[in-house]
C-alpha cells in the first residue's frame, strides 16, 4: 500500500520488490483515510493481495493501526509499515500491534553496504544515499534540513517557537558527540532547561538522533552520568556546524571520523540482529574511552591518528584496571593491525571489515 510523500526517504537504498502494491498520490489517500480508515480494510479484502502490503508514513494516520490489527487477525494479511517517527503513534495512544509487529530501523548507508567506499566522501558528504553520491551535496542537505528537520518535526511535535528550535540545531550540532549540558544550551538558546531537554527527545523520537549513556555498572570511580548525543548522519552536522572541507589531519576530521564509527556500530547492531547496546565511559578524574559495547564486551576508542601509540590507548587501559573485557580496541588511521600489550590496534577499514563479518561481538 504505497503513500510515498515527497522527497527521498532514508529507506531510499532498500529496493522493496515482488511486493502487492496498491498505489495513491500522497495528499489524495491521507486525506481519505484520515477520514474513513475502513476504506483500507475494504481495498485489502477485495483485491486479496498474496504478498505483504506496504504502508508508508504510516505515522501520519495512527488509526490505520486498528484496521491492520484486524486484518492481520481475520484475513492473515502480512503488512510492512514503514514511518519516519514513532513518536506521534505512540503518543496518541494508538494500537501498537503488539506481539504481531516486529520494529527494525533503517540507517544511512553503511560502509559494508558500498562497493569502493571513500571514507571522505562520506565524512564530507554523509551517509543518506543521494548525498553521499552527490559532488555537492550542500544543496541537497540544505534542503533535507529545511523540509524534514525543522518542517516535519516542528509540524509533528506541535513546536511554536520556531526561531527557538532552529537555534537549537544549531547549538546541539556543537554539542554532537559531547555530553549533553542541558542548562548550557538552554542559557545559549535562550529557552528553558526543560524545554531544551524535551527537543532533544523531539529529535530522538523522530529518529534525528541517539542518546549515548554513560556507562555505570559498579565503578570503583566516581563516573560522569550525563549521556552524549549523536545526530543520526554526520553529513547533517558538518552542514549545521558549517565545516569546510574536511581533510585528514584536522581537528574536525576527528569529530567526524568518531562520528563515523559510531553510526557503524548503532547499525550493526540493529542489522546483526545482536542488538547490543553502546555506551560511553568518563571518570570525574577525566579519563575517557568512547565506547562501550554490550556488556562491558567490548572497549573502543577511536582516535584519527596515523601512529598510535600508549598515550592513545591510557582510557582503555583504565578501564581495563576495573572491567573484565573481550576486546581491548584502538580503531585509527594506521596501515597495518598491531597488539600493543593487551590492546588491538586496528586501521578503520579492517575494523569494520571485523565488524561486520561478526568478529568484534558476538
Amino acid at each position: 500500500m504505497g503513500c510515498p510523500a515527497n522527497g527521498e526517504k532514508h529507506l531510499a537504498k532498500k529496493t522493496i520488490s515482488r511486493f502487492a502494491l496498491v498505489r495513491f498520490t500522497p495528499y489524495r489517500c491521507i486525506r481519505t483515510f484520515s477520514k474513513k480508515p475502513s476504506q483500507v480494510r475494504e481495498i485489502i479484502i477485495a483485491s486479496q493481495p498474496k504478498e505483504p502490503v506496504v504502508i508508508d508514513e504510516i505515522q501520519k494516520i495512527p488509526a490505520l493501526l486498528d484496521e491492520i490489527h484486524w486484518l492481520i487477525e481475520n484475513t492473515q494479511t502480512r503488512f510492512i509499515l514503514c514511518g519516519s517517527s514513532p513518536r506521534k503513534i505512540i503518543r496518541s495512544q494508538a494500537n501498537l500491534l503488539g506481539g504481531r509487529a516486529l520494529r527494525y530501523e533503517l540507517f544511512p548507508l553503511v560502509s559494508a553496504e558500498i562497493p569502493d567506499f571513500d571514507l571522505l566522501r562520506a565524512l564530507n558528504n554523509g551517509l543518506l544515499p543521494r548525498h553521499y553520491l552527490s559532488d555537492n551535496p550542500k544543496k541537497m542537505i540544505s534542503a533535507y534540513i529545511g523540509n524534514y528537520l525543522q518542517d516535519e518535526i516542528l509540524a509533528e511535535a506541535r513546536i511554536r517557537n520556531i526561531s527557538g528550535f532552529s537555534r537549537f540545531l544549531e547549538v546541539a550540532a556543537f554539542s554532537n558527540g559531547k555530553m549533553v549540558n542541558y542548562t548550557n544550551i538552554a542559557s545559549e538558546c535562550g529557552v528553558s532547561a526543560p524545554t531544551i531537554k524535551e527537543y532533544f527527545q523531539i529529535l530522538a523520537d523522530t529518529l534525528t538522533g541517539n542518546f549515548l549513556p554513560s556507562f555505570q555498572k559498579k565503578p570503583k570511580r566516581r563516573v560522569i552520568l550525563a549521556p552524549k548525543f549523536y545526530f543520526f548522519d554526520v553529513g547533517i552536522v558538518n552542514f549545521l556546524l558549517k565545516r569546510g572541507r574536511i581533510e585528514q589531519g584536522s581537528e574536525m576530521y576527528g569529530n567526524a571520523f568518531e562520528h563515523f564509527i559510531y553510526q557503524e556500530m548503532v547499525a550493526h547492531s540493529q542489522y546483526s540482529g545482536i542488538q547490543y547496546p553502546l555506551y560511553y565511559w568518563r571518570t570525574a578524574s577525566q579519563i575517557e574511552i568512547d565506547f562501550v559495547l554490550g556488556d562491558h564486551e567490548v572497549a573502543i576508542e577511536v582516535k584519527s591518528t596515523t601512529n598510535a601509540n600508549p598515550r592513545h590507548a591510557k582510557g582503555l587501559q583504565q578501564f581495563a584496571d576495573e572491567y573484565t573485557l573481550k576486546n581491548q580496541i584502538l580503531v585509527t588511521n594506521d596501515l597495518y593491525p598491531r597488539q600493543m600489550g593487551n590492546i588491538l590496534v586496528l586501521p578503520w577499514k579492517i575494523f569494520l571489515e571485523k565488524l561486520w563479518s561478526g568478529e568484534i561481538i558476538k
